[in-house]
């Protein structure tokens, strides 16, 4: 989960500097290698996080034959609705005077990264309490 947690914030960073980088009606193929990079490195984290959520579920209903509504759950399931609304936004972000767009994608990504890292924390005290129960 730390690492994921790194990953995201390269890829932010990868984003923001791509926009310091990037001209004025620059068509989506001429970004820079930033750019290129921030889009596809969130694409992976993407697809990681909606794994490691179906997966974290389903094993937690396997060990436990139900779901425990606590806030490491209720955060979870906002984080995956949070990051399809961003990267639904990518879309709209490639058409010129996407300011809107850019900024919700900017703004819903930050909340994503502090969520993030709550569950991170949150993650760590549930393994926590799985390993002294096995103990």
């Amino acid at each position: 989960m730390f690492g994921l947690l790194g990953l995201y914030g390269y890829t932010a960073y990868l984003g923001m500097r791509s926009r310091r980088t990037q001209k004025p009606g620059d068509e989506p193929k001429n970004r820079g290698k930033s750019a290129i990079s921030h889009y596809k490195i969130g694409s992976v984290w993407l697809a990681l996080m909606v794994f490691g959520a179906i997966l974290g579920l389903t094993v937690t209903y396997i060990n436990n034959g139900k779901l425990f509504f606590s806030p490491h759950l209720w955060v979870g399931l906002g984080i995956i609705l949070l990051i399809s609304i961003a990267a639904a936004l990518v879309p709209f972000m490639q058409q010129r005077d996407s300011q809107w767009a850019r900024k919700t994608h900017a703004i819903i990504n930050m909340i994503v990264f502090l969520l993030f890292a709550f569950q991170a924390l949150s993650g760590v005290a549930i393994v926590q309490q799985i390993l002294s129960f096995k103990a």
